[in-house]
């Protein structure tokens, strides 16, 4: 079993901070007390969601789970695809740097895994079907036959 914490991404923290920051300063300056609550409590959520997002793969399953609110297995041999992606739709994942999973015929799923080399190695060897789309020039000195998006 090897546990991978997701990576998090500058750019949504920056984001969030900006968002966040702004609008509390704003309720702090004009006295609303109860907005600035309301703030903090979805800093402390957004907080637990990047905490507690991985992925574990165990045997031939992949499990997904970020928070209370996803948690899912795929079996590793239903995956068909793996591609990066900086896609920005809402997911498991807390980074713009991620990779779409394409499983069983017409499912799929957007992860951001930190150590995405090392993950995707040990999918591929659960699983040597797996197509692996990279982009641009990322494809690594691997034995392994990548292509480019």
């Amino acid at each position: 079993m090897k546990k991978y914490k997701s990576k998090i991404g500058l750019g949504i923290v920056l984001f969030i901070t900006i968002v966040l920051g702004g609008t509390s300063t704003i309720m702090i300056i004009n006295h609303i007390w109860i907005g600035l609550i309301i703030n903090l409590v979805v800093v402390g959520f957004i907080s637990y969601l990047f905490m507690t997002t991985y992925y574990i793969i165990n045997g031939n399953d992949l499990t997904v789970k970020c928070g209370f609110m996803v948690c899912m297995t795929i079996k590793i041999v239903k995956i068909k695809k793996i591609k990066e992606t900086n896609n920005p739709l809402s997911s498991p994942a807390a980074s713009l740097d991620r990779i779409a999973i394409y499983y069983n015929n017409t499912d799929s799923t957007m992860i951001s895994p930190k150590d995405k080399m090392e993950f995707i190695n040990q999918l591929t060897n659960i699983n040597s079907k797996i197509e692996v789309i990279f982009k641009k020039d990322k494809i690594p000195a691997a034995n392994k036959q990548y292509k480019l998006l």
